[in-house]
């Protein structure tokens, strides 16, 4: 109770009224945001967030308090006012988070620097009652429930890390505890092999992350590629190094059919150019 009024009547034609005003620090006032605040954030786009904590007041002016806020109310406490100091303290709160520019994910290193700022921006609104803002704490600052959901996922796939590796655990787990069922594992089969395609594809969405490529990478540029008739069967292609192989292994030599892109028909390996000085190691083949 910060005022009290007691009346003095001894029969004295002239009458007072002495009002008492207590000067202590009302602590633990709280404060919230009724509706969310609209932010534009460099990271999300535009937001919307919550904001609670709590807050000290001390009556600084006793003449200006009486004057402007208790009039004549002969008992007035701080409750009486408490939704207007609120209103004021969280329209300076929009006004410093939307001028600070702090990103969301930062605001919580900052709680104490916007608690401190918010003390001096509103103090010039409550010196008109006679009051005084000791200390105001900012306690949380959050974003609606299905923003931080998605946050969340967020974070675990960051934690997952290998969807891949992960797929795969996720599959050696299912196995174990299917052979731990009766029938289980008959069970499990159609649904790890469904299990193992859909991460499959999740992994190739996703980058691939921890996966081989599927199909070997393309010959460098400009280097030829060969056929060679191997048994009477057509093998290759073969770069310069998988001749060489064929070279060493005795399966090309000068008399071995090749053919490249550009030739019309299949030709000695000892008739093309560019297969002499690959060539030259070998003998000839002995007469006959």
């Amino acid at each position: 109770m910060p005022v009290g009024k007691e009346k003095t009547d001894v029969g004295s034609p002239f009458k007072a009224e002495v009002y008492f005003v207590s000067t202590r620090i009302f602590t633990d006032r709280k404060w919230g945001t009724k509706n969310p605040i609209m932010l534009r954030d460099a990271e999300f786009g535009p937001v919307r967030l919550r904001a609670f904590g709590s807050f000290a007041i001390q009556v600084k002016s006793p003449a200006v308090f009486l004057e402007q806020i208790v009039g004549t109310d002969h008992r007035f406490t701080v409750q009486e006012i408490g939704e207007q100091l609120r209103d004021l303290l969280v329209a300076r709160l929009a006004d410093v988070l939307g001028e600070s520019k702090i990103p969301v994910l930062d605001l919580a290193a900052n709680y104490d620097e916007l608690g401190k700022f918010v003390t001096d921006r509103i103090q010039k609104d409550f010196d008109p009652f006679g009051l005084q803002i000791v200390a105001l704490a900012v306690e949380n600052i959050s974003l609606p429930p299905e923003v931080e959901q998605a946050m969340d996922k967020r974070t675990s796939m960051g934690v997952i890390g290998n969807l891949q590796a992960y797929m795969q655990y996720q599959a050696a787990n299912a196995i174990d505890d299917a052979a731990k069922t009766p029938g289980g594992l008959a069970g499990a089969g159609a649904g790890l092999g469904l299990g193992m395609a859909m991460g499959g594809q999740m992994a190739q969405a996703l980058g691939g992350a921890g996966a081989g490529p599927s199909t070997p990478p393309p010959l460098p540029p400009g280097a030829v590629a060969y056929f060679v008739a191997v048994d009477g069967k057509q093998a290759g292609p073969f770069d310069v190094a998988g001749l060489q192989a064929l070279v060493g292994g005795g399966q090309l030599n000068r008399e071995t059919l090749v053919w490249k892109t550009g030739l019309v028909n299949w030709m000695p390996a000892g008739q093309v150019p560019e297969l002499v000085s690959l060539l030259a190691s070998t003998p000839p083949p002995l007469p006959k």
